[in-house]
């Protein structure tokens, strides 16, 4: 989780502005049932009178009420209305305290003279005996009445009061001529209006708060998708080898996703449940219902359901991120290698291999959907459980006049919002540890601390290229891979000149590639060094060390392109010329040549539209366009005829006489004429020298030469 929200942390302005737009929807969203419970209790019940406050009243009905109040409510009440001369008190304050001691002033007296209207005694006949036989008296009697009736009606005061209330103020409208229909119609659009008007303000924030998630997830994706990419690209084989290739592409897409999906809907539910649970517990603690304790009751079963499907779900969301790295390795072992499955006939045994691992990562989806897909049911079942609880207890609160209808439905709302933000909370709660995993494993690639790096600054050697001779050599290197027990080459020392060929052969195993693989720092050197004239190659930048080389692998690769984007490969400045020149003197201007398309010809990914052999001269032809310093080839003749061979030799040492030439070789008719031939065997050198010379003076290499050459041609190779 932490990770997650790290990544966020470049989008910390835009997250501020998506909880601003989520509180505006909240806000829209926890205001709609308090509306809707006007509309049903004050819009249809109470015909659009709002307040215990009439707007207007009669001089006799003012008159009346004020019997029933102290002189401090009295003097509260007179302020509050102004007379037009006619009888008619027309009310004059809008401020809503005032108007809420007016209510607090004015219910109990409108009920103790509703009562008497019920009973036929007009207000008018009250003010007239107050006259006749004294106020004081009067007033006393009627204060009495009203204590009595307050303790009659106990709990169900103030519901019961406000309803009897409103009926007075509506027969005082209807005795001012005031047309209730009209009001009544009026409080309804009114109100229906602001309903309107909050939706759409509300599907407007919602829109445009999805719309920025979005955006921020997609941004979070693009920008761990680059970094994880360019740490990859700066990885050693020994980082490349903690990780499989298979392992790598999950973690840059896969896993990815997964926190792209997840950063949406922590940016549009995990924000947005808080704000809507917490608004909806506000709310429902001012509707005066009672029935709070549903409320905990069924906060109290959702967080026991969340913490039974993490602990059941977590560990699965674990498993499966890796069980999707095994589907990607076999699938990508199968693919690559399809046609020695077929030439081996195991393709039966390779379909028990995917089946296997596709079938373990579909036995842990089930489980996990089957987890998640019980979640709904459940949560539903626990809703329409709230919403009968709620019912059962609001219908006894109505039928005892504590609760009006109004304020039932606004407490239904309000808990299914409350339940809801749960059910939210829960539905991510399920792809959070999945997420959790994900962003680990992203993590683990980012935190990777890579070998091989350019020097601090201030050590680096960097100058021109023309600067540069090209002499490579090994001063007592010795290497070993990362966790191994013991070296793989040992106290290697020799130099490589610029304008000799300097061959390295040896049995299979022997560390001729890993030799090869240190001078362009693919590993470094665990002891000793390497110097290109005489500067030590881990004092030099890796641009720079890269631009004098020019590297030719042991398996040609290609990328998806044309044929000369892959012979430009080594750089902008590579001209046509140059480019032309290095085909021919790689034996591959000719079939290029014949080719429709010629130099745009189009090449497969992985150079699968051409041949072994044609791979392999484009490779070489790659490297001798870049005119390096210093050429390595790693075995890189194989795959061509022995005339092709000789002529490619022949063409390339009369253009690299002034370049170093560094051939890993199996075949001894590669090497025949190199200057300088080092045989190993095990690691350790056996033999240093020309072929006559080791001939004369190594075992190792007589026994290589031997099993590859005849007499006669050993003859003919020794004159």
């Amino acid at each position: 989780m932490l990770n997650i929200l790290r990544y966020l942390k470049r989008h910390v302005g835009m997250v501020v502005l998506i909880l601003a737009l989520l509180c505006v929807q909240a806000y829209c969203d926890l205001t709609l049932p308090r509306y809707t419970s006007d509309i049903v209790d004050v819009g249809i019940q109470q015909s659009g009178v709002e307040r215990v406050t009439p707007e207007q009243m009669r001089e006799s009905t003012l008159e009346a009420l004020t019997l029933f109040l102290s002189d401090e409510d009295e003097t509260v009440l007179r302020e509050a209305y102004t007379s037009d001369g006619n009888g008619v008190y027309t009310l004059a304050v809008r401020d809503k305290d005032t108007l809420d001691r007016l209510d607090e002033i004015l219910s109990l007296p409108m009920v103790a003279l509703y009562q008497m209207r019920q009973q036929g005694i007009d207000p008018a006949a009250l003010v007239q005996q107050a006259e006749q036989t004294g106020r004081q008296a009067v007033q006393s009697h009627l204060m009495a009445q009203m204590e009595a009736m307050a303790e009659q009606y106990g709990s169900a005061t103030e519901t019961m009061t406000d309803q009897m209330a409103i009926l007075f103020v509506r027969q005082e409208y209807q005795a001012l001529g005031v047309d209730l229909d009209a009001l009544q119609q009026h409080y309804l659009l009114t109100t229906g209006g602001k309903m309107l008007a909050l939706t759409l303000l509300m599907v407007a924030a919602a829109i445009t708060a999805g719309m920025l998630a979005s955006r921020v997830a997609a941004g979070v994706g693009m920008e761990l998708r680059g970094q994880v990419f360019r740490k990859v690209v700066s990885f050693s084989n020994a980082e490349i080898d903690r990780f499989s290739t298979a392992s790598l592409i999950t973690r840059s897409t896969n896993d990815i996703q997964q926190i792209q999906m997840v950063v949406v809907m922590l940016l549009r539910l995990v924000l947005y449940a808080p704000i809507i649970g917490i608004g909806g517990i506000v709310r429902v603690a001012t509707t005066r219902t009672g029935m709070g304790w549903i409320i905990a009751v069924a906060v109290g079963v959702l967080l026991a359901l969340i913490v039974v499907l993490m602990v059941v779900a977590m560990p699965k969301f674990k498993k499966m991120q890796t069980l999707i790295d095994r589907v990607n390795l076999v699938s990508r072992e199968i693919l690559t290698g399809l046609s020695v499955i077929r030439a081996f006939s195991r393709e039966e045994y390779e379909e028990k291999r995917f089946d296997k691992a596709n079938r373990d990562l579909m036995s842990t989806q089930l489980f996990t959907n089957r987890t998640m897909s019980m979640m709904m049911p459940v949560m539903m079942l626990i809703m329409n459980g709230i919403s009968v609880l709620i019912v059962w207890a609001g219908a006894h609160g109505v039928d005892l006049g504590t609760m009006q209808v109004g304020d039932m439905i606004a407490f239904i709302t309000y808990t299914m919002q409350i339940v809801m933000a749960f059910l939210m909370i829960s539905v991510v709660s399920i792809m959070l540890p999945r997420a959790g995993v994900s962003a680990k494993r992203i993590q683990e690639v980012l935190d990777t601390q890579v070998t091989i790096h350019d020097p601090e600054p201030g050590k680096n050697r960097d100058t021109s290229k023309e600067e540069w001779r090209g002499q490579v050599c090994f001063e007592d290197v010795s290497f070993r891979y990362p966790d191994a027990q013991a070296d793989v080459l040992e106290h290697i020392s020799f130099t490589a000149r610029p304008g000799e060929t300097t061959a390295i052969i040896g049995s299979t195993g022997s560390g001729k590639s890993t030799l090869l693989n240190l001078i362009p720092r693919f590993f470094d050197v665990s002891y000793g060094r390497i110097t290109i004239d005489g500067v030590d190659i881990r004092e030099l930048s890796l641009h720079k060390l890269h631009s004098l080389l020019g590297y030719v692998p042991q398996k040609g690769v290609l990328f998806s392109g044309t044929i000369e984007s892959n012979l430009k490969f080594g750089g902008t400045d590579i001209t046509d010329q140059a480019m032309r020149q290095a085909a021919a003197i790689a034996q591959a201007g000719d079939f290029i040549e014949a080719k429709p398309e010629g130099y745009q010809s189009p090449i497969a990914q992985g150079g699968g539209n051409v041949s072994g052999g044609q791979k392999q001269r484009l490779s070489i032809a790659r490297a001798i366009a870049k005119n390096p310093k210093v050429y390595l080839f790693d075995d890189s003749f194989s795959a061509l005829d022995y005339k092709t061979d000789a002529a490619l030799r022949r063409a390339l040492s009369q253009q690299v006489k002034d370049a170093a030439v560094i051939i890993v070789a199996q075949r001894i008719s590669t090497i025949l004429h190199a200057q300088q031939i080092i045989v190993l065997d095990e690691g350790k050198v056996a033999g240093i020298g020309t072929h006559e010379e080791l001939m004369a003076s190594c075992p190792t290499y007589q026994e290589i030469a031997r099993s590859q050459l005849s007499e006669a041609e050993l003859g003919g190779a020794g004159a």
